[in-house]
């Protein structure tokens, strides 16, 4: 009797699809809010200097990379840091000049409002919450399925290493148990699938925002691409964009539970700390990938957006022999500190936010249970 009680206690607690697309889409939506105005400075600083002029950049929030590019060249005489300077152009265009970080802060929320440090969220949100939502839902169920066939297996085998069986929104997963294989697994095929799906997506928005298409134009310049490259040109940068984020995921994941496992008890804290940390790791042994990934996105943008290079774009391969003969090794891992600084409190905020609405909808489920 008892049992079958706790039976129906964790299928009450068990999440549906769809609270835990809501969880993962709050989750996104968190990030997104609080890491954005860092990322627009770190742009607008950017920009400001005159070896940006018509080239590409990458703009991300912490959960997606954007690719922009600064088309209006030198900014017009006019005075300084006024609405008049201000042309009616993309808000990383905006001619601007900023001693720093603070300075830059400080001049456009008094100059262009405060909303402005927000600039670019929206297109940004239309992939970055469908992308996390079919990510992480795709990641519990994967874990799911494999930890319970797992667990079928060995206990088949005799009951050794068997594992807690486990429900699709994780919430029977007994981390200290399960092979860390299981969240290794299903975090990078999880990455996989979200990558294959939306990288299509991506390439449209940045042919939109940069080239000024209207949507009807949208379905043409489609049409062009897969008739001069095939539907494989749909997805130009996919290999460099796997490349880095599948190990990251794949790390990631078995990192954040196993260091989440250490504390010994769950608290909104002990979410966001273990979030920092396995970012924090993953995001220092993937670096080179990173380099890469970036190397690539920004070629692909200058030779198909901005027309600036000409010619076929590098392999993989060959940015690597080019960075090392002109950089040495150090340069696959230029860039950690800004990386760090930006993956560690993006992770951090994404996984408590994302574990804090789980554990709202399961206490919401299952006090539907008992008023029934």
């Amino acid at each position: 009797m008892g049992d079958n009680n706790k039976m129906k206690v964790d299928s009450v607690l068990q999440l549906t699809p769809r609270q835990q697309m809501m969880s993962s889409g709050a989750g996104a939506l968190m990030v997104s809010l609080f890491m954005t105005p860092l990322d627009v400075v770190k742009i607008r600083l950017q920009t400001q200097d005159r070896l940006m002029t018509k080239k590409c950049f990458l703009y991300s929030n912490g959960i997606m990379d954007h690719l922009c590019a600064k088309m209006n060249g030198d900014p017009p005489a006019r005075a300084l840091h006024t609405a008049e300077e201000i042309c009616n152009c993309k808000w990383y265009n905006r001619p601007k000049y900023f001693n720093g970080t603070l300075d830059a802060i400080v001049k456009i929320s008094r100059t262009e409002g405060v909303t402005s440090l927000w600039s670019g969220l929206s297109p940004t949100l239309v992939l970055a919450i469908p992308t996390t939502m079919i990510y992480f839902t795709t990641y519990e169920q994967l874990k799911a399925m494999i930890a319970n066939q797992y667990n079928k297996y060995t206990e088949l085998q005799g009951g050794l290493g068997s594992v807690k069986r486990t429900s699709p929104d994780g919430s029977n997963t007994d981390t200290s148990m399960s092979p860390v294989w299981i969240s290794l697994t299903a975090g990078g095929l999880a990455r996989t699938w979200a990558v294959t799906v939306v990288n299509p997506l991506e390439l449209v928005r940045t042919k939109m925002q940069s080239q000024k298409m209207k949507f009807y134009q949208v379905r043409s310049g489609i049409k062009d691409l897969v008739r001069t490259r095939g539907i494989a040109g749909l997805w130009s940068g996919y290999t460099a964009t796997l490349l880095r984020d599948v190990p990251f995921s794949a790390l990631y994941w078995p990192l954040y539970e196993q260091t989440k496992s250490m504390f010994g008890y769950e608290s909104f804290a002990v979410d966001f700390a273990s979030g920092a940390v396995a970012g924090s790791i993953a995001s220092t042994v993937t670096l080179p990938f990173d380099v890469i990934k970036t190397t690539k996105q920004i070629e692909i943008g200058e030779r198909d957006i901005m027309a600036v290079h000409r010619g076929v774009a590098r392999t993989n391969q060959q940015i690597v022999q080019d960075i090392l003969r002109e950089q040495g090794v150090k340069g696959l891992f230029s860039g950690l500190t800004p990386r760090i600084l930006k993956v560690a409190p993006a992770c951090a905020i994404m996984i408590s936010s994302y574990e804090f609405f789980k554990k709202f909808f399961r206490t919401q489920n299952l006090m539907e249970r008992n008023e029934l």
